[in-house]
């Protein structure tokens, strides 16, 4: 009986065309701007991890084109982090873990040639125990060749309440050494094969 009733209620109100703008614009409104501000949330997403995997490319590009003997140094990595958060265009705590991986062919495994984190967050500097078994996650190296790998990570906090909770965005890049036969750290080198 009561569904009978609703179900009448309902159907009046729907071929009803007496009304008020007042009342729609009551029901509406309120849906038109949630819908607004998640298409700006969602796209500003999009945004913010493209322009995060940007910035890594950038850094994994400039890394491998370098050809000193003598290597890179911890100054070079801290500004390789400024250009990074330049590029981001954030105040938000960004961290870069840089890492030359390099397969032993001869034990079938990967080892770390050096490996050494910038900026504030949970990363650590890779080890080779780290990787030593990553055959699939990471590419497939001839016997002594070495690749540059950077790992960066950023915190995203959504700026409207639209079902978005903050999260980490991580960004992984690998890289081939391309002007030299491997990258040092500050003298710290893999064996020469």
């Amino acid at each position: 009986m009561l569904l009978a009733r609703v179900k009448v209620a309902w159907s009046e109100y729907w071929e009803d065309t007496r009304g008020s703008m007042m009342v729609e614009s009551v029901l509406s409104l309120p849906l038109l701007f949630w819908v607004m501000a998640a298409t700006f949330e969602f796209f500003e997403v999009h945004r913010y991890k493209s322009v995060r995997e940007k910035a890594t490319f950038t850094v994994a590009d400039i890394l491998s084109r370098e050809n000193s003997a003598s290597g890179i140094s911890g100054i070079y990595l801290d500004n390789a982090l400024v250009l990074f958060n330049e590029m981001s265009n954030d105040n938000n705590a960004n961290q870069l873990r840089i890492s030359v991986i390099r397969f032993n062919g001869t034990d079938n495994k990967y080892e770390i040639s050096w490996s050494h984190t910038r900026g504030t967050g949970p990363m650590t500097a890779l080890t080779t125990a780290d990787v030593e078994s990553a055959h699939s996650t990471l590419p497939i190296l001839d016997n002594g060749e070495e690749i540059i790998l950077v790992e960066s990570r950023s915190h995203y906090d959504p700026l409207f309440d639209v079902g978005l909770d903050d999260f980490v965005i991580d960004t992984r890049l690998f890289s081939a050494i391309r002007f030299s036969p491997q990258l040092c750290f500050e003298g710290e080198c893999g064996p020469q094969v």
